[in-house]
């Protein structure tokens, strides 16, 4: 006598292949990481002057009215350090939001898709690729000055292509497995299909390129503030009191020095949780 065993259920079917298991990063580096994150966004609330009047000489050495001294216009150093940071760690967030979102969203469609159709979307996103990041942050902040929102738009559609292809080639695995064949022969729509299965398993490959692409977006706007772009020259900016202090850096080391550690520090502390979430999402895929 021949059983026939019913379809798979959803209670029954195999584990996520896309959901890792984490090994706990390292406490100093989660503890780094949390302290300059509040540095850079609750900075400007302690900050014990305005970050944009200039109250001494330039390049005055530090002392007891100035902990880090003056910059090159005579403004407290301490002052700018602790409000430079929130405009780039907002910044790198939004891009990589955005970024975020345009990847899933062209990435999935171009996965549930036929294959020229999907084909056709991954190169149109392809062609923005081909463009220097630098160049495209370029372009979008000099033509609109002094506007974050056009920073934002700049690191999102710089680092949003490398979104696209991974999550496509994420969904289509987990299109191609046995238990979504099996629940669209079973009758299932596509949105269920996207909501059920294809999204649950690819969402810790998505949080993993989310973590690596904040690592990119920071450098990017850091960078961007280097060069001067971005929001209003008056306002602090770690990227920028780089660039306008190392003229002096024979006079007064602070000014250009303290938010160049800052800026390595941000990143390193970043990149670290993010390089160990990308090895945990590989052990899990794998």
């Amino acid at each position: 006598m021949t059983t026939v065993l019913p379809p798979p259920s959803r209670r029954t079917r195999p584990p996520r292949t896309g959901t890792p298991r984490y090994r706990r990063p390292p406490l100093l580096t989660c503890a780094g990481t949390l302290l300059l994150l509040l540095l850079a966004l609750l900075g400007p609330l302690v900050a014990p002057y305005s970050p944009t009047a200039q109250l001494a000489a330039p390049f005055q050495p530090p002392d007891g009215r100035f902990l880090l001294g003056t910059d090159v216009l005579g403004r407290d150093v301490a002052s700018r350090v602790l409000g430079g940071g929130r405009s780039i760690v907002l910044t790198a967030l939004a891009g990589t939001a955005a970024a975020g979102a345009i990847g899933m969203a062209v990435g999935v469609l171009a996965a549930m898709v036929s294959r020229r159709l999907g084909d056709l979307l991954v190169r149109c996103v392809d062609a923005l690729a081909v463009v220097p990041a630098l160049l495209v942050v370029l372009v979008l902040a000099a033509g609109f000055p002094g506007s974050d929102a056009a920073l934002v738009a700049a690191v999102a559609l710089a680092t949003a292509p490398f979104s696209t292809r991974i999550l496509r080639a994420a969904g289509e695995t987990v299109l191609s497995s046995g238990y979504v064949e099996a629940a669209l022969a079973r009758g299932d729509s596509r949105p269920a299909v996207l909501r059920h299965d294809v999204l649950p398993n690819i969402a810790g490959t998505a949080l993993m390129d989310t973590a690596l692409r904040l690592v990119a977006s920071l450098h990017l706007t850091a960078t961007a503030g280097f060069l001067g772009l971005g929001q209003s020259g008056a306002e602090p900016d770690w990227g920028r009191m780089v660039n306008e202090n190392v003229p002096g850096a024979t006079l007064a080391a602070t000014p250009f020095l303290a938010p160049a550690l800052l800026l390595v520090g941000l990143s390193v502390c970043v990149g670290l949780p993010a390089g160990r979430l990308a090895e945990a999402v590989g052990r899990g895929i794998a």
